[in-house]
């Protein structure tokens, strides 16, 4: 299952929230070898402090499996503030019809069936999520900062970063920065290169106001 969680309903996912982070420490320290901050046992930075957006996807045993993190580019963004280097002298987009990806994981350890391309259905659940929550929102493009290897995977998925300049050595990674279609064709072709038959997305309501 994919959640949408949005900061009204933080407190009701603190747990997920929790391993999510976990995950991210998992993932990005210790297997990508990323320098990120950490506390303790999670993988927190403080673009986690300005209340973004997050996917988080959790197996049958409520275990989360998978993450990205979904910040407008009105407010701070990585591309912005920590990668300015990757914009290569253009403009960083401001609109909130452009929103910045972060911190794509699937979990390695946890089984997952394979899509097209030989990716796992866990990797198209969550691009397709990402695009399902674009297009609820108006969205046109994702912008994301990415190691090239990312970037190959979005290609064999069929949904291409078109790039705003060549990678970068960052630390330990190559890097490199581009935008991502949002928009109904792209999302049909990650759903069959899944095998999704509808939303993969799952949004907690909030309840009505008393009168």
């Amino acid at each position: 299952m994919l959640h949408l969680i949005t900061p009204q309903f933080f407190g009701e996912f603190e747990d997920v929230l929790a391993d999510m982070h976990r995950l991210r420490y998992r993932v990005f320290l210790e297997r990508m070898a990323w320098d990120v901050e950490v506390e303790g046992d999670r993988e927190i930075d403080r673009f986690d402090r300005f209340k973004p957006t997050y996917l988080i996807q959790c197996d049958r045993a409520g275990r989360v499996s998978g993450c990205v993190r979904m910040m407008c580019t009105t407010g701070p963004t990585m591309l912005r503030d920590v990668f300015p280097e990757l914009l290569h002298g253009k403009e960083m987009p401001e609109c909130p019809l452009v929103w910045e990806s972060s911190r794509f994981a699937v979990d390695p350890a946890e089984p997952s069936s394979l899509g097209a391309g030989g990716l796992s259905v866990a990797t198209y659940e969550l691009m397709a999520g990402m695009v399902e929550f674009g297009l609820s929102q108006g969205m046109k493009e994702i912008v994301t900062v990415t190691d090239v290897r990312l970037d190959r995977i979005s290609r064999r998925a069929q949904w291409a970063l078109r790039r705003i300049g060549p990678p970068l050595k960052i630390g330990n990674t190559m890097a490199v920065a581009g935008f991502l279609d949002v928009s109904r064709p792209t999302l049909a072709r990650l759903r069959e290169g899944g095998g999704f038959k509808g939303p993969v997305l799952w949004a907690p309501q909030v309840p009505p106001t008393a009168a």
